[in-house]
C-alpha cells in the first residue's frame, strides 16, 4: 500500500506519528512474523527486531515470513528481509541476539518510542517489562495458546506491569512419585526424560531414575538386594557402586540388560518395599524375551489408516524402539565433543526413546499408555500454535500501538480472544486496563517481598540462582545485608563472592527479621527481601513468597487419561485468585470469561501450560 493510501486510511496526524515512530519488536516467531508484516504495511518504517532463535522446519506452517530454504538461518534477519518485500522503504535493523545481552541496556530501550513483545517465555517477558519501566517506554504485551489470545498495554505509573500479579508456580512432581509410585502418564514421561539425561545428556543427581530408597512411605526403605537379579543390574548395586551412565557404559548400552534392569529388576526391588503397595496396585515386572502378546495393536499399526504418531504402540514395538534408539543415541553422544545430548521433542530418535520408555513403564504400573503424539504434547507441556490466532493477536497489537502513539492510553484495552463466543456472542472481549499494584515487587515505589525459608539449610547459591534470578528475574544481582555494615553477600562481579555459594544463610547471621537488598544495575532495579525463618517447609520446597499463587493441584488420573490431543493433555484449571496476564490467563470476573487453562508462555511452535 502506497503512502497516499496510508494517509487516507490513517489520517495525516496518525500517519505522521507512525512514520516518525522508532519501534522495537522483541521476538520474530509466531506472533512476531505476523506483527512485523502488519507493521511495515501500516507505515512503520523505523523498526528494530531482535530474536535469538534460528528457523526450524517446524516453524514453517505458521511463521509465513520463513520458507524451507531459510531453515537454520537467524529468524530476525530472515524476517527483516521478507518484511522488506512488503515495504522496501522501511528501515529494519535485525539483531540475532539475546535480549538479556548487556548491550541492550536501559539506554538502548530509551531510543524507542514504543516496544512490542512477541516473546516465548516468562523470564524474557519479565526482563523486557523491567527495562521498559526503567526507560519509561510504553510496552504492548501479547500471547497466544491454541485458540486463545491476549493483548495488553503496560505504561509506567498508569497500568499494572507484567509482574504486578503473582504467577502460578509451574507444576512439579515429588521425586518419590516419579521414581517409585507413578500413577499418571505424565509421571512416566517425566521419568523417561530423566532417563534420557542419565544415559545421554547432562546428568542431574536430583533426577535419578533408580528406585528411591528414602521414600518416607517405605518402611523398609534401606537398600535391599533384588532376589534373582544379576550383580550388574540390581538396583542396589547400580545406585551404590555406579551412576546410571557408568553402568550403561559397562554393559555397552545393551538393550536386553538395560530393559531388564529398568522394567524387571528395579520393579522387583520396588515390590520389596511392601508398604508402598498396601493401598496401590503393585507393578508387574516385564521379561525382555517374554513380553505379553498384543497382536491386535501390531496389526492396527499397519491397517487402521491412522496417522503414525497417533497409533498406539504394542509392548514389543516399544521394546524394539527402545533397542534401536539406544544404539542410535549412543553413537550420536559419542560423536559430540562434550559427550552430551540435549533432549529435543523435534528430534525423532529422542522422542521415540521417550515414547517407548514411558509406555513400557506405564504398562508395568497399570497406567494407560499414550500415542507418540500425546507423549510429545505432554513431554513439552505443549499444545499446537494456530496461525490464525497469531494473526488476530498481531492485528490487535497494532491497533493498541496506534492509540499509544496518539497519547490515548486511557482508551487502551486488555483484549481477550476466546475459543467460544461469550454470553454477548463475542470472541473478542475488551477490558479496561488495571492500575498498578501498590505491592508489586517490580513497579511499586519501594519494591519489597517477604521470603519464608530455612536459613540453616538454604545456601547462598540457591538464593542467587533459584530466588533472585529464577523467581524474581534479576540478571546480574548484587545482594547486601542491611545490617549497617554494608556486608555484600552476592556480587555481580565474577569471583568476588563465590566462596559464599555453598554456605547456608545462617552462617552470615541471617535469621527472621533480617532485610537484604538486591540491586541489578543492568535493569535499574532494586528489591528488598524481608526474611522469615521456618523449619516447617515441605521437603520439596526451598522457599515461599508471601502472596504467591500456589502450584495447581495435579489433575486426577482419570482426567489425564482421557485428555485428547486437542486438549493438549495435562490441562489444569486456572487459579481463581489471579486476574490475568498476557501469557498466563485470558479472562477474569463477570466481565472477563475465564478460560480453562493457565498459559505460562507462548512459543513459536508450542504453548506451555501448567
Amino acid at each position: 500500500m502506497g503512502s497516499p493510501a496510508l494517509k487516507a486510511a490513517l489520517g495525516d496526524d496518525l500517519h505522521s506519528l507512525v512514520s516518525n515512530c522508532k519501534l522495537l519488536l522483541v521476538g520474530a516467531g509466531g506472533i512476531g512474523c505476523e506483527l512485523l508484516k502488519n507493521l511495515v504495511l501500516s507505515g512503520f518504517e523505523q523498526i528494530d527486531v531482535i530474536d535469538l532463535d534460528t528457523i526450524d522446519v517446524s516453524n514453517l506452517n505458521r511463521q509465513f515470513l520463513f520458507q524451507k530454504r531459510h531453515v537454520g538461518k537467524p529468524k530476525a534477519e530472515v524476517a527483516r528481509d521478507s518484511a522488506l518485500s512488503f515495504n522496501p522503504r522501511a528501515k529494519i535493523t535485525a539483531h540475532h541476539a539475546s535480549i538479556f545481552n548487556q548491550e541492550y541496556s536501559m539506554n538502548f530501550f530509551k531510543e524507542f518510542t514504543l516496544v512490542l513483545n512477541a516473546l516465548d517465555n516468562k523470564a524474557a517477558r519479565s526482563h523486557v517489562n523491567r527495562m521498559c519501566l526503567a526507560a519509561n517506554v510504553p510496552l504492548v504485551e501479547s500471547g497466544t495458546a491454541g485458540y486463545l489470545g491476549q493483548v495488553t498495554v503496560i505504561k509506567k505509573g498508569e497500568t499494572e506491569c507484567y509482574d504486578c500479579l503473582p504467577k502460578p508456580t509451574a507444576k512439579t512432581f515429588p521425586g518419590c512419585t516419579i521414581r517409585n509410585t507413578p500413577s499418571e502418564p505424565i509421571h512416566c514421561i517425566v521419568w523417561a526424560k530423566h532417563l534420557f539425561n542419565q544415559l545421554f545428556g547432562e546428568v542431574d543427581a536430583e533426577n535419578e531414575v533408580a528406585p528411591d530408597t528414602n521414600d518416607p512411605e517405605a518402611s523398609n526403605g534401606k537398600a535391599i538386594a533384588t532376589e534373582g537379579a544379576t550383580s550388574d543390574s540390581t538396583a542396589s548395586s547400580t545406585t551404590e557402586a555406579f551412576s546410571t551412565r557408568e553402568w550403561a557404559e559397562r554393559v555397552d548400552y545393551s538393550p536386553a540388560k538395560i530393559f531388564t534392569k529398568l522394567f524387571h529388576d528395579d520393579i522387583v526391588y520396588l515390590l520389596s518395599m511392601e508398604n508402598l503397595w498396601k493401598k496401590r496396585r503393585a507393578p508387574i515386572p516385564l521379561q525382555f524375551d517374554n513380553l505379553p502378546s498384543e497382536a491386535e495393536l501390531d496389526s492396527a499399526r499397519t491397517s487402521n489408516g491412522r496417522l503414525k504418531d497417533q497409533q498406539m504402540w504394542s509392548l514389543q514395538c516399544a521394546a524394539d524402539t527402545l533397542g534401536r534408539t539406544l544404539g542410535v543415541l549412543k553413537v550420536a553422544r559419542q560423536q559430540r565433543e562434550d559427550k552430551q545430548l540435549v533432549w529435543d521433542k523435534d528430534e525423532e530418535d529422542c522422542m521415540d526413546f521417550v515414547t517407548a520408555v514411558a509406555n513400557l513403564r506405564a504398562h508395568v504400573f497399570g497406567i494407560k499408555r499414550k500415542s507418540r503424539f500425546d507423549c510429545k504434547s505432554m513431554a513439552g507441556n505443549i499444545i499446537p500454535a494456530i496461525a490464525t490466532t497469531n494473526a488476530v493477536i498481531a492485528g490487535l497489537v497494532v491497533m493498541e500501538a496506534f492509540k499509544i502513539l496518539q497519547a490515548r492510553i486511557s482508551d487502551c484495552k486488555t483484549i481477550y480472544l476466546n475459543k467460544q463466543p461469550n454470553f454477548s456472542k463475542k470472541l473478542l472481549v475488551p477490558c479496561s486496563l488495571v492500575e498498578p499494584n501498590a505491592k508489586c515487587y517490580v513497579c511499586s515505589s519501594r519494591p519489597e517481598v517477604t521470603l519464608t525459608l530455612n536459613t540453616n539449610t538454604l545456601t547462598v547459591k540457591v538464593l542467587e540462582d533459584r530466588i533472585l534470578k529464577e523467581k524474581f528475574g534479576l540478571v546480574a544481582p548484587d545482594l547486601e545485608i542491611l545490617d549497617g555494615k554494608g556486608t555484600i553477600l552476592i556480587s555481580s562481579e565474577e569471583g568476588d563472592t563465590e566462596q559464599n555459594w555453598p554456605k547456608p544463610l545462617s552462617n552470615f547471621g541471617i535469621a527472621s527479621g533480617c532485610r537484604l537488598q538486591a540491586d541489578d544495575f543492568f535493569q535499574n532495579y532494586q528489591l528488598v527481601l524481608n526474611i522469615e525463618h521456618s523449619d516447617e517447609l515441605a521437603a520439596d520446597v526451598d522457599y515461599m513468597v508471601e502472596g504467591d499463587v500456589p502450584p495447581p493441584e495435579p489433575a486426577a488420573p482419570s482426567t489425564a487419561a482421557t485428555a485428547t490431543a486437542e486438549d493438549a493433555v495435562a490441562v489444569v484449571p486456572a487459579v481463581e485468585s489471579v486476574k490475568r496476564r498476557a501469557d498466563e490467563e485470558l479472562v477474569p470476573d463477570a466481565k472477563r470469561v475465564r478460560p480453562d487453562t493457565t498459559i505460562i508462555a507462548a512459543d513459536d511452535d508450542i504453548m506451555v501450560i501448567s
